[in-house]
């Protein structure tokens, strides 16, 4: 498995977004490094999905910064930001249904870009890391439970070759054994290379896979350590991710 960079791979600078005229989140300082896995945890509507649609440029920043890769990418177009290999899992399943679970990720199939020597992801790698895949690669993918197309957009979303990617609360209402595979896919794609953004309100989860975390509020970063150091505050689990 890689060490996490010193080195800033995707990194937001006092980003500020809103829906209309109501504004949600409030300069976010957040750094994503290469090889590593974090979380962003909080409550529901604390900021946590805008956040990664404002980095993905699905929502318009106010003010702030979002590079990556070295590049200033505030205010590009949602497809240009994946062309330079962040990729994007929704937590809405977005999938073909009407397509075979092999077809879903010939969809996704796009060439290894800005990454000299580096492996493409092939249907063998994507399959070693998600059996249950390769056991129904032929089934139509309305037939697949919730948690088999979560899988499947994010082995389509890694189709696409990217450096690093963002994950939307990828255990939300997934049953039990289904989280464990999830947190098994995420550590597969950290030993691969791929640093992973994710948001989550499952501290154990987030626990399990992630090096750092950051706890949002209200659109605003709260607090920022290891995952470890959060498990064993209280005062900040309390206040900011307690039901």
């Amino acid at each position: 498995m890689r060490a996490p960079s010193s080195t800033a791979m995707l990194e937001t600078r006092g980003l500020s977004a809103a829906y209309g005229h109501a504004q949600v989140l409030f300069g976010v300082d957040m750094q994503l490094r290469a090889g590593e896995v974090v979380a962003l945890m909080g409550r529901n509507g604390a900021g946590k999905s805008t956040t990664l649609k404002a980095i993905m440029g699905l929502v318009p920043a106010l003010a702030g910064t979002v590079t990556f890769e070295g590049e200033d990418v505030t205010g590009w177009q949602p497809f240009r930001i994946a062309r330079l290999g962040l990729g994007y899992v929704p937590e809405e399943r977005r999938i073909f249904t009407d397509l075979t679970v092999y077809e879903n990720l010939e969809v996704g199939r796009k060439a290894a870009a800005g990454a000299p020597g580096k492996q493409p992801w092939s249907l063998d790698r994507l399959f070693a890391i998600f059996p249950n895949l390769a056991e129904m690669k032929g089934r139509r993918a309305s037939a697949m439970s919730g948690g088999e197309q979560q899988m499947l957009t994010i082995a389509r979303t890694l189709m696409g070759n990217p450096h690093a990617v963002l994950l939307d609360e990828p255990s939300e209402g997934l049953a039990p054994v289904i989280v464990e595979q999830m947190a098994d896919a995420v550590l597969a794609m950290k030993a691969e290379g791929i640093a992973v953004l994710l948001s989550e309100q499952n501290l154990y989860f987030a626990s399990a896979v992630s090096d750092r975390a950051y706890v949002i509020e209200k659109g605003a970063i709260r607090y920022e350590g290891t995952t470890q150091d959060l498990e064993a505050n209280d005062e900040i689990r309390e206040a900011y991710l307690s039901v």
